[in-house]
């Protein structure tokens, strides 16, 4: 039957190009490799690679199989990572998913006395716009996901640790500077920078300008924050941020942030993670420092 050296075998391939490569990289002899995969193939009457030139080519099955694995393999690390934390106590890794520039800016501000608190715990974040969160949460290639669009569905758990307001940032003499709010249709003359996201994921889309029918006059993406403040300093432009962000960089540069139409724009922002995971104390630690700042800040 499928065995995890298998998967194994078929990634180092797909990685490495040859079987001289893929065995090197396993620690394994090439004829011990090859025994394995053709036992395997011989129990499932099918081929999973093919010779080419000096190479091997993975047939339609082998392409099947290593599909499988890239599934498999990070549920089973992870499984192992959570039994070892739960063997040891405080030690495991966490793995945290992104899907807004924003949830970085927030993450920093938790994590360095995380880190203190959970020295034998490592941290990897996982920091791309456009994945898909909740399927790389499903699939236990991350354990906690910070999203401001959250997908209620079982059995992940929602906790909100960050409520804000979306802001139009302009530069200190943009005409729309001395005004407390901007109407959806004024940013239609306006060179609106955002982040490289779909519009359907863009607050300021979906909620503010799409609704009312009306689209900016440009459209450019950005991906680093500073270069987009600097432009929006300059006039070169018009942004929106979460308040809090656009009042740390106000201290810096000469903007400006309004609210978007007389009502706002109101968001949360979520820590999501697999149920079955709550009884891990460093994850749950996590959670609940997130939960923390959040009170805190409303108290302030």
């Amino acid at each position: 039957m499928i065995q995890r050296i298998h998967l194994e075998i078929l990634q180092a391939l797909a990685e490495k190009g040859t079987l001289g490569e893929a065995a090197n990289a396993l620690f394994l002899t090439q004829s011990a490799l090859s025994h394995s995969i053709k036992k395997l193939e011989d129990q499932l009457n099918t081929t999973l690679w093919e010779k080419q030139g000096r190479g091997l080519r993975l047939t339609p099955s082998g392409e099947h199989l290593l599909q499988v694995s890239h599934t498999v393999l990070p549920q089973l690390a992870q499984a192992e990572a959570v039994l070892r934390a739960l063997g040891e106590g405080r030690r495991g890794k966490l793995r945290i998913g992104m899907e807004c520039h924003p949830c970085y800016e927030w993450l920093l501000t938790v994590v360095q006395p995380y880190l203190q608190r959970w020295p034998d715990v490592d941290l990897d974040v996982v920091q791309r716009f456009r994945f898909n969160g909740l399927e790389a949460l499903e699939q236990h290639q991350i354990d906690v996901l910070i999203t401001s669009d959250p997908v209620l569905k079982e059995p992940l758990v929602h906790v909100p640790v960050l409520q804000y307001e979306l802001r139009l940032v302009v530069g200190n003499t943009h005409a729309l500077a001395e005004r407390t709010t901007v109407s959806a249709s004024a940013l239609s003359t306006e060179h609106l920078i955002t982040f490289p996201v779909a519009r359907e994921r863009l607050d300021v889309f979906t909620q503010f300008l799409l609704p009312r029918g009306v689209e900016p006059r440009q459209h450019q993406e950005i991906e680093a924050m500073d270069i987009m403040i600097q432009l929006v300093a300059a006039r070169r432009g018009v942004c929106t941020l979460p308040d809090w962000l656009a009042e740390r960089y106000q201290a810096q540069y000469p903007i400006q942030h309004l609210r978007l139409g007389d009502a706002g724009v109101f968001k949360t922002l979520y820590l999501v993670y697999r149920e079955a995971d709550s009884g891990l104390a460093y994850l749950a630690d996590f959670v609940r420092a997130g939960a923390i700042s959040e009170a805190v800040k409303s108290q302030s």
